[in-house]
């Protein structure tokens, strides 16, 4: 049997993706997860009550709020938030086995998300943030939704810019102005990332085998 490190599992990333409403980042994370099987979207943690077609452990992982704060306490979340009176929150455990598995796991947050994920996971955390080709166009995509009105679409403007101004945070930053030009890069920074030293599980004892102290 061959004892080479191509055939070694590698530990799974984190890729983070964030960007404004409208810019694209849930699309181009769908077309990811079509193509590679071994991507897989994070489940979170959620106080709010499910809705007819969701299913526990498969859109969210529904707990009661005492729960929920047991789990903060016992620092079982990589990040967590409150939103409109419900909490939200990325289980360390889980996320943990996907990577051990060898599977990425792909996170939809903005930037404060993107930060927590990044301090508590500083080795395993790739962020991309997908930028409009202009305002206009952002600007008109949000407009074309439906069930937009202007009060919403202005809304969702002044939030677009507040989020963009944290685009140097990320590690890779793509203008999607073409989707499959944006998708080509994307998935071009996953191939790149999987290879990265720190994610060949066994490398080391590859090394060391090379240099006879194995």
């Amino acid at each position: 049997m061959s004892n080479s490190a191509e055939q070694d599992p590698r530990r799974g990333l984190m890729l983070v993706i964030s960007s404004p409403s409208g810019a694209g980042k849930t699309t181009l994370a769908r077309m990811l997860m079509k193509e590679f099987e071994d991507v897989v979207l994070s489940v979170s943690a959620t106080t709010r009550e499910a809705r007819p077609n969701e299913k526990d452990g498969v859109d969210y992982h529904f707990r009661t709020e005492e729960d929920f704060r047991k789990m903060i306490a016992g620092r079982e979340f990589l990040e967590w938030a409150k939103v409109f009176d419900r909490y939200y929150g990325t289980p360390r455990a889980d996320t943990v086995a996907q990577l051990e598995a060898g599977n990425d796991v792909l996170f939809d947050v903005d930037w404060q998300g993107a930060d927590a994920l990044h301090d508590q996971m500083p080795n395993d955390c790739v962020s991309v943030f997908v930028l409009p080709p202009s305002i206009e166009a952002l600007e008109q995509r949000l407009a074309a939704r439906e069930g937009s009105s202007p009060e919403m679409v202005a809304r969702r403007m002044r939030d677009a810019q507040a989020e963009i101004l944290h685009w140097r945070r990320y590690d890779y930053c793509i203008v999607n102005d073409d989707l499959q030009v944006a998708y080509e890069k994307l998935r071009r920074i996953l191939l790149v990332e999987r290879t990265k030293r720190l994610r060949e599980h066994n490398l080391e004892d590859h090394v060391r085998r090379l240099l006879g102290e194995l």
